[in-house]
């Protein structure tokens, strides 16, 4: 596992760097998640073995540290991830982004002007309101789910289809993922779902079967957007189909030209 540094932070995110000579693609996981225990099998699939994966776990998450002192909101963290790109020091990337990670790779996308080759998102966040539960852990005060709710989150969740996810919650900063539950709750303007229609790279929206019917189907369609649906998943779909989510990713890539 490698490490970038944050200097003013005096903090390091940690990463999962794979090699290939195709086109490296950027891996940002959802909220209480890591790419290290999310995306090892989807990247590892034939379908995506020729690229250059980086697997990324943000600040607060996975093996990367937990400074005190950050703010710790979905800006925060493409401020650095932009200083990341930089340091990766690469001629073209494209972004993959799940849920939160979403909304986060289409801020970045934003930023990244011609070195973004293109964007693949999996049930990202467009728009405020957050999800089911984002906002359940918005309902708390911040003192409040950090004296508490996360350790409930975390019992009611264990031995639940949602097993993984417990695990990424155990070693995540509660700080973390209360600020970034609120900054989805409340959304920023102009919304990801702006910044994404604006963005002049190849964009790829992915969406678990079991999710479906979702009336963004046909909305991003009519925004020139590609949809790809992975069978016998739902929202967890790196989990739930692994395979069937690389090769949906790989189409997505199979449509970028340069």
């Amino acid at each position: 596992m490698k490490e970038f540094p944050i200097e003013h932070m005096n903090a390091r995110m940690r990463y999962h760097d794979l090699p290939g000579n195709e086109t490296p693609i950027l891996f940002i996981h959802g909220l209480g998640c890591a790419s290290s225990l999310d995306y090892p099998q989807v990247s590892s699939m034939p379908h995506l073995a020729g690229h250059r994966r980086i697997l990324i776990d943000l600040l607060g998450t996975g093996y990367s540290d937990r400074p005190d002192h950050f703010g710790y909101s979905l800006n925060d963290h493409v401020d650095y991830l932009e200083a990341f790109v930089r340091f990766l020091d690469v001629d073209r990337f494209i972004v993959f982004g799940h849920s939160m990670g979403g909304a986060i790779a289409i801020s970045l996308a934003a930023r990244c002007g011609k070195q973004l080759k293109g964007i693949i998102l999996s049930e990202a966040n467009l728009d405020s309101g957050g999800g089911y539960y984002s906002k359940k852990i918005a309902s708390y005060g911040e003192e409040e789910y950090v004296a508490g709710g996360h350790a409930e989150m975390i019992r009611e969740n264990k031995g639940s289809p949602n097993e993984n996810w417990t695990a990424s919650l155990l070693v995540s900063s509660p700080e973390a993922v209360y600020r970034e539950s609120r900054c989805l709750v409340e959304g920023q303007n102009p919304s990801w779902r702006q910044l994404l229609y604006s963005l002049e790279a190849p964009k790829t929206y992915i969406f678990g079967e079991k999710s479906l019917p979702d009336p963004d189907v046909e909305t991003l369609k009519k925004e020139q957007i590609h949809i790809e649906i992975v069978e016998d998943a739902g929202h967890s779909m790196a989990w739930d189909n692994p395979k069937g989510l690389a090769a949906a990713i790989k189409r997505g890539i199979d449509r970028i030209t340069d």
